[in-house]
């Protein structure tokens, strides 16, 4: 029997629209986990001191880490839905690592998007690191789901998304964090299980009760950096007034071009944020930097 390869075993998701399964795109990694909760069943008519766990539960959750998140704004939508994604994982061919086999250890299921990471560093390929967790039951795979191959797309450079800020909650984001080295945007849904007595069989179900997202960002310090419509720099004392003003200020994530990257294109997501932590670092002999943790105020928006 051939050694199974990291590149043929995927995660696939259910297309509602076409039908069929396709797996996620670009994908550089991804990982099962099957949990079984135990409960120690040790009773006084135990003869001995060692515990006979049993298991009173089952529960899973798939993470996938990908290049090129051009899909960004289909990933931002799913989670904020709150509807459940059908999830299959299986072995595929190896003449394009996308179709199913029906592999003996191939299961599909119901699960929620619950994280995303999304991250654009400076001169790296844009990567994105999902994670979905079990809600119900697994189901062995009997015959050959339908699927549809999906093309690779290209390669988006991190220094291509930007991030840029108002100067409050009502002013459209205009100005780019200057000099910046690291991005990225992370949203998390909390949920809860809502197993209860009427729940057939022993695997864990899980509702959604909340959404939130935060963005962490570092720059370099750069002084004597001006606010205009020529330098279009968000300037370190800009970042410390936001900070010390307490208030939301409206963000955007946006696709760049142009000198310097710094001319906005078309909007990832938009809303507004709360800077809650701000660092500035002055090593010796090195380059002076600073970095920022911005969390999410209210609902964001898809687009502009």
């Amino acid at each position: 029997m051939a050694i199974l390869k990291g590149q043929n075993f995927r995660v696939l998701t259910y297309d509602t629209v076409a039908a069929k399964f396709h797996c996620l795109g670009m994908a550089t990694n991804c990982t099962v986990t099957l949990n079984g909760n135990t409960e120690d069943a040790s009773t006084k008519d135990d003869v001995g001191m060692s515990a006979k766990p049993t298991v009173v539960s089952k529960s899973w959750q798939v993470q996938v880490d990908s290049l090129n998140v051009a899909d960004a704004g289909a990933m931002l939508t799913a989670i904020k839905s709150l509807t459940p994604f059908t999830l299959l994982w299986d072995e595929v061919s190896t003449t394009d690592n996308q179709t199913p086999e029906e592999a003996s250890l191939s299961r599909t299921g119901t699960a929620y998007l619950s994280d995303i990471t999304f991250n654009f560093n400076d001169r790296e390929n844009a990567s994105k690191s999902l994670q979905f967790t079990g809600s119900g039951p697994l189901a062995a795979v009997t015959e050959t789901p339908a699927f549809e191959s999906i093309s690779a797309g290209s390669y988006t450079k991190g220094q291509y998304v930007r991030l840029f800020l108002g100067s409050d909650n009502t002013t459209t984001p205009g100005k780019v964090i200057a000099a910046a080295k690291q991005l990225s945007l992370h949203i998390s849904m909390s949920i809860e299980d809502a197993t209860t007595k009427d729940t057939t069989g022993d695997w864990v179900v899980q509702e959604p009760t909340g959404l939130s997202y935060d963005i962490s960002t570092s720059a370099l310090m750069r002084g004597g950096d001006t606010i205009s419509s020529a330098v279009a720099g968000q300037a370190l004392s800009d970042v410390m007034d936001i900070y010390e003003s307490s208030n939301p200020v409206k963000f955007q994530i946006a696709n760049v071009s142009g000198d310097n990257n710094r001319t906005k294109g078309s909007v990832i997501v938009s809303g507004s944020v709360i800077i809650t932590s701000l660092t500035l670092n002055g090593p010796n002999r090195q380059n002076a930097d600073y970095s920022a943790q911005l969390n999410g105020y209210g609902a964001y928006t898809v687009g502009a």
